[in-house]
C-alpha cells in the first residue's frame, strides 16, 4: 500500500473516531433532556400540507462538527421549517400515540376494512380464484409491501414543503371522495344490522307489493332462502329486489337527476358519522383507545364465521376455486392490473392516511416492525374473508346443483349487500345471528378505516390552523363528510358512487402514487432516503428495499398506468351509459385531484419570489435541503451524519456508474 493511501485510511479512520464520540456525546445530551423534552422530530410530508418559509440564513454544519480543518466540507443547508427560536430550540408538542401498541392497532383497524371482506374475494373470484392470488402475492412483495414501509418512514424524515404540499392536496382530494362514498357503504351496512334483529329476515322473502315494479318485468322473484334454481336467467333473488327496492329505492335513469336522500339511510349516514366524530372527537388520544376494539373484535367474528363456513356441505368445492389456479389467465394484464389495484387499496397507500398516524409517532419508533406486522396481518384477512366467502359459495352451489362461478351475479357493493345477505338467508340454523355478526363486523370495519380517512382531513386543518380546537375541527369534518354523503344515498346514489369511486377513488392515487415514488427515489436520491431511515431506524437498508424503490415500483406503476390508458373503455353502471354532463363532472374531479402539484407548484412560486425574487424562488423550490428533522437539535445531528456518511462515499473515490450500482445493492 503506498504512503498516499496509508495517509488516507488514516485520516479517514481518524474522522470517523472523532464524529462518532461526538455522536455519543450527543446521545448523552439527548438522555439528560428525556425528561424534559419529548421531540416531535419529524413532520409527515404527505398528509402535514401545509409550508412555511424561511428566511434565507443559512448554517454551516462543518462549524458545528468535530471535524478536521483539511477534510471540511462545503455543506450549507435552509433551516427546517418551523423551527423555534425560544429558549433550548424546542418546538411545540404535537400529539402523539398514547404507547407503541396504540399505533399498531390503529393501523390494522385501518387497513383491515371493508375491501379485505367483500373487494378481495370478489376481485379474486371474477380474476380466476387461485389464478389472482399469485400476481397478487408477487404485487404485494414488490409494490405492496416496499411502498407501505417507505411511506411509514421515509415521507416522515422529511419537514412540510412544496412537494408534500402538491402531493399532499391532490391525495386529500381522493381521501375525501372515498370516505364520503365509504361511509355511505357504513350507513347501508347499519341499515342492514338493524333489520336483522327479527327471525324471518326481511329480504329472505319476495314481497307482493314488488310485482308491479319495473325491476321485474320478464322476471320472476325467488325467494333467497329457497333451495334451487337461483341461477336461473328468468328469476331474480328477493335479497337483490329488497336491496334495489327498499334499501336504495333505485333510479334506473338519473338524466332528469339522482333524487332526495332516503330518509332511513339519512338517519343512518347520521349515527355512522357521529360515531366516527366520537372516535377522533380528541384526535389520537380517543382513536388510539378505540382501536384495540376497533383492530381486535372483527377478528372474533371472522373466527367464529370460518368455523361455520368450512363446515357447511359443499364447502371444500368453494374454497379449492379460491386456492386453485386457472393458469391461462395469468397472461390477462387485466388481472396483473387487477393485483395492483387491490394491494394499493387495501394498505392504503397513496391515501394520505399511512404517513398521517407516522406523523404522530416518536422519533425512533420502529416502522420497520409496524410495516412487516401490517402488511402481513392485511394480507392474512384477505386470504381469511376469501376461505369465509368460498365456502359460502361453494354450500351455496351444493345446494344450487350448479358450479361455484355461477353463484354470484353482482360484484362491488352488491357483493356485500346482495350476494351475502343470500348466503346467509340459506343457514338453515339462526340465519338471524349470523347477519348480526356479519353487519356488525363490517360496520366496526368500516368505521377503522374511516377514522383513518377522517383524519387525513383533520390533521390538514389542524396543522394549518394550529389555534383550533381539535373537537371543533373534528365536528366540522364530520358534518362536511355527512352532506357530501347525501348525494350516495338518493335514488341514483349508486351511479354517483360509481363514478366517483372510478375517477377519484382509483385514478387519482394512481397517478399522485407515481409522482410520489419518482419524487422520492430519483428526487430526493436513493441513497438519501437510505441515510435518513438508517439515521432514524439504527438499520440499513437492503439491496431488497433499494432495487424496489429504485426501479422495480417505478417500472411496475408507470407500465400498468400506460395500459389503463390504453385499454380506457366508457364508464357504464351495470351496462347504461351515463349522461354526457355526469361524466364532465368526473373527469372534472380527476382533472382538479390530478393537477393539484401543478397548481401548488405555481402558489408557493408566487408566494416564495415575492420575498427573494423568481430565480431564487425556483432554485428553492426544486431542492430539498430543507428536508430533515423538525426539531433543531436533531436536525444538526442528523446534518452532521450525513456529512459523514458523504466523506466516506467521497473517500472511496468511485466512479459515477460504479457509484450508483453500489448504492442500489447498498455497498
Amino acid at each position: 500500500m503506498s504512503d498516499e493511501n496509508c495517509h488516507t485510511n488514516n485520516a479517514y479512520r481518524k474522522d470517523s473516531a472523532d464524529l462518532e464520540k461526538n455522536e455519543k456525546n450527543h446521545k448523552n445530551d439527548e438522555n439528560g433532556d428525556a425528561n424534559n423534552v419529548e421531540c416531535v422530530d419529524m413532520v409527515v410530508a404527505m398528509t402535514t400540507v401545509h409550508a412555511h418559509t424561511t428566511n434565507d440564513d443559512n448554517f454551516q454544519i462543518s462549524q458545528n462538527t468535530h471535524v478536521p480543518d483539511q477534510h471540511v466540507m462545503s455543506f450549507q443547508t435552509t433551516p427546517p421549517v418551523e423551527l423555534a427560536s425560544g429558549p433550548g430550540d424546542q418546538i411545540e408538542d404535537r400529539a402523539t400515540w398514547g404507547n407503541s401498541i396504540e399505533f399498531l392497532m390503529s393501523c390494522i383497524a385501518m387497513n383491515v376494512g371493508l375491501g379485505n371482506i367483500w373487494r378481495f374475494p370478489f376481485v379474486a373470484y371474477e380474476n380466476g380464484g387461485g389464478a389472482f392470488l399469485i400476481p397478487y402475492l408477487l404485487v404485494l412483495i414488490l409494490l405492496g409491501r416496499p411502498m407501505y414501509y417507505l411511506e411509514r418512514c421515509a415521507w416522515a424524515n422529511s419537514v412540510a414543503g412544496a412537494t408534500s404540499k402538491c402531493l399532499g392536496y391532490g391525495q386529500l382530494i381522493g381521501t375525501v371522495c372515498v370516505a364520503t362514498y365509504y361511509c355511505s357503504l357504513m350507513a347501508i351496512t347499519l341499515f342492514y344490522l338493524v333489520n336483522s334483529f327479527t327471525s324471518n329476515l326481511p329480504w329472505s322473502e319476495c314481497d307482493p307489493a314488488w310485482e308491479n315494479h319495473t325491476l321485474l318485468q320478464n322476471l320472476t322473484c325467488l325467494a333467497s332462502k329457497s333451495e334451487g334454481a337461483a341461477n336461473l336467467t328468468k328469476t331474480i333473488s328477493s335479497a337483490e329486489l329488497w336491496f334495489r327496492i327498499e334499501v336504495l329505492k333505485e333510479s334506473t335513469d338519473i338524466s332528469e337527476g339522482i333524487g332526495y336522500p332516503e330518509w332511513r339511510l339519512t338517519l343512518c349516514l347520521l349515527v355512522a358519522w357521529t360515531i366516527t366524530f366520537a372516535v377522533c372527537a380528541k384526535g389520537v388520544q380517543t382513536s388510539g383507545k378505540a382501536s384495540y376494539f376497533l383492530a381486535i373484535f372483527p377478528y372474533v367474528i371472522l373466527g367464529s364465521l370460518l368455523i361455520r363456513a368450512v363446515t357447511l356441505e359443499g364447502a371444500g368445492m368453494g374454497i379449492l376455486y379460491f386456492v386453485e389456479p386457472q393458469w391461462e389467465k395469468l397472461l390477462s394484464a387485466k388481472v396483473w392490473y387487477a393485483a395492483v389495484t387491490q394491494c394499493f387499496f387495501s394498505l392504503n397507500i397513496g391515501f394520505g392516511s399511512v404517513t398521517m398516524y407516522a406523523s404522530y409517532n416518536t422519533f425512533r419508533h420502529n416502522v420497520y416492525r409496524d410495516a412487516m406486522v401490517v402488511t402481513t396481518l392485511d394480507t392474512c384477512t384477505s386470504f381469511l374473508a376469501g376461505l369465509i366467502i368460498f365456502g359460502i359459495l361453494g354450500n351455496l352451489a351444493y345446494k344450487m346443483e350448479t358450479d361455484v362461478s355461477e353463484v354470484v351475479k353482482s360484484g362491488g357493493t352488491g357483493l356485500a349487500f346482495i350476494s351475502y345477505p343470500e348466503a346467509i338467508a340459506r343457514f338453515e340454523a339462526v340465519p338471524w345471528l349470523f347477519s348480526i355478526l356479519f353487519f356488525f363486523m363490517l360496520f366496526v370495519l368500516g368505521v377503522g378505516s374511516l377514522v383513518a380517512m377522517k383524519g387525513c382531513a383533520f390533521t390538514v386543518v389542524m396543522d394549518s390552523f394550529p389555534n383550533l380546537k381539535i373537537w371543533h375541527v373534528s365536528l366540522a369534518t364530520a358534518i362536511g363528510g355527512f352532506l357530501v354523503g347525501l348525494f350516495y344515498i338518493t335514488p341514483g346514489g349508486q351511479w354517483i358512487f360509481t363514478m366517483v369511486d372510478y375517477f377519484g377513488g382509483t385514478f387519482i392515487f394512481y397517478v399522485l402514487t407515481i409522482i410520489e415514488i419518482i419524487s422520492l427515489a430519483w428526487w430526493y436520491g436513493l441513497q438519501n432516503i437510505c441515510w435518513d431511515i438508517q439515521y432514524m431506524l439504527k438499520r440499513k437498508t437492503g439491496p431488497y428495499w433499494r432495487i424496489c424503490w429504485c426501479l422495480l415500483i417505478p417500472m411496475i406503476l408507470i407500465t400498468v398506468f400506460f395500459y389503463f390508458i390504453f385499454t380506457l373503455e366508457e364508464l357504464t353502471y351495470e351496462g347504461r351509459s351515463y349522461p354526457i354532463h355526469v361524466i364532465a363532472w368526473g373527469w372534472a374531479l380527476l382533472g382538479f385531484g390530478v393537477m393539484q402539484p401543478v397548481v401548488w407548484f405555481f402558489v408557493e412560486l408566487i408566494k416564495k419570489q415575492k420575498t427573494v425574487g423568481l430565480k431564487k424562488a425556483l432554485k428553492y423550490l426544486v431542492q430539498h435541503e430543507s428536508w430533515g428533522p423538525k426539531d433543531l437539535k436533531k436536525n444538526k445531528r442528523w446534518q452532521e451524519f450525513k456529512v459523514k456518511e458523504k466523506r466516506a462515499k467521497e473517500l472511496k473515490g468511485r466512479k459515477w456508474i460504479v457509484d450508483k450500482l453500489c448504492i442500489l445493492v447498498g455497498k
